[in-house]
């Protein structure tokens, strides 16, 4: 109950002090490709129920259609605008939205789509018992996931065997360590790297 009064409590203060962002980057993403503002794709939640993530629109609509959900930093499906918000971690904002109304939290592990969640073990569906959140360990640990991804042929296979792992063993850590301290740790190491990128 604490984590999730948190969560409401700094969600809602975000969207008020970063609404002039959004509202500019909306604008921009509008006037500069066809489509929506948001991408709404499809994420496995809590409990493993699937919700829509909003996220500003990086890619050429029907990206994901294209049937490969990782992306490298050469990927042609990013439009102009979508490489400045993927770099700053704009694009990333709009979840405030999700944590507010309960699909995401602002700590956890990050929210996957659901061919990926389909691989977990017995020990990794633990993390179905965690809200997805913005940030954890893995976040910080990887901050770049399409620059490991960089010159890549098959993105999802370099995933599964580059990043995944690691990733897992993070998000393992986190679920036995979860606490308001340990959010509040992780946010504050979230923003020096994001910051400093160090």
């Amino acid at each position: 109950m604490a984590k999730r009064i948190f969560d409401i409590v700094l969600s809602g203060i975000g969207l008020v002090l970063f609404s002039p962002i959004i509202l500019v980057i909306a604008i921009i993403i509008k006037r500069t490709s066809p489509g929506p503002v948001f991408y709404r794709g499809k994420r496995t939640g809590l409990h493993g129920k699937m919700f829509r993530i909003f996220k500003f629109r990086s890619m050429v609509v029907n990206a994901e259609k294209t049937g490969v959900s990782s992306t490298s930093r050469e990927d042609a499906r990013v439009t102009p605008i979508g490489r400045f918000v993927r770099k700053t971690k704009l694009d990333e904002i709009p979840q405030l939205i999700n944590v507010f109304i309960g699909d995401m939290s602002l700590v956890g592990p990050r929210p996957e789509v659901k061919k990926f969640t389909d691989m977990y073990t017995d020990e990794e569906k633990i993390l179905l018992t965690i809200r997805p959140g913005i940030t954890d360990y893995a976040s910080i640990w990887n901050s770049d996931e399409a620059e490991l991804l960089a010159g890549s042929t098959d993105p999802d296979k370099d995933y599964l065997e580059k990043i995944r792992p690691e990733k897992i063993r993070l998000q393992l850590k986190y679920q036995k360590e979860m606490s308001i301290g340990t959010d509040i740790k992780i946010i504050f190491l979230t923003i020096k790297k994001l910051v400093f990128k160090a």
